[in-house]
């Protein structure tokens, strides 16, 4: 994943441009209920979500895999990036109030899934907020591929894909107590698939400190 990644960044560079996520607006208005000060982005890239909520006064940390995604960061970033795995999740900067995870637990398959959200969960608060993006099965690359689990495809080399549907998406944060689920389109505009649209499902969900995934 590393490889390709690095790969991405190298060739596309801020493929993403700088703009947040529409989903990042919908969670920063949960978080500020929640009273949510400091924030984790597991997968941050050059940080377009990360810098969004540092901007708002969030102390925000970010962790990403690809080297090359973190020489993109801007130098007077208020973020702090760590760099590694979310399957591993060193950091040293002790627990968050809330988790932001933007297309990256689709990523993986069911095992480092269910690894990637016990990580989140040790790193989080009692109470805390996980609010997480996804693929979902409306997507138009559902269904693409080599099948290498159910609603699973690799459709390029290196990089599975899990699409979800909402049952299988409340199902994963089991050990969590349910806020909000829903879909919502994500425009995007990049390289040469020019202007389109992702259909993604997010899931907001606070740390039952009782029931661990």
């Amino acid at each position: 994943m590393r490889e390709y990644w690095n790969g991405r960044f190298r060739n596309e560079g801020r493929v993403w441009g700088d703009c947040q996520s529409r989903t990042a607006v919908h969670a920063e208005a949960i978080f500020r209920k929640h009273g949510v000060k400091r924030l984790l982005v597991p997968g941050a890239g050059y940080g377009r979500n990360a810098e969004y909520f540092a901007k708002l006064g969030y102390e925000v940390t970010g962790i990403e895999i690809s080297e090359e995604a973190l020489s993109l960061v801007r130098k007077d970033t208020a973020v702090k990036y760590y760099p590694g795995s979310v399957l591993d999740m060193l950091l040293d900067a002790g627990k968050y109030d809330a988790v932001y995870c933007f297309n990256v637990l689709h990523l993986f398959r069911r095992d480092d899934r269910n690894l990637f959200l016990r990580k989140c969960f040790e790193v989080l608060e009692d109470d805390g907020i996980a609010f997480f993006v996804v693929f979902s099965e409306k997507e138009a690359q559902f269904g693409k591929g080599n099948m290498v689990e159910q609603n699973t495809f690799e459709s390029k080399p290196g990089r599975p894909v899990h699409f979800f549907t909402e049952d299988d998406l409340v199902e994963s944060f089991r050990g969590f107590e349910l806020l909000d689920t829903g879909l919502m389109e994500d425009p995007e505009d990049h390289g040469t698939e020019g202007p389109h649209v992702h259909w993604v499902r997010f899931i907001s969900a606070s740390k039952c400190s009782t029931n661990p995934v």
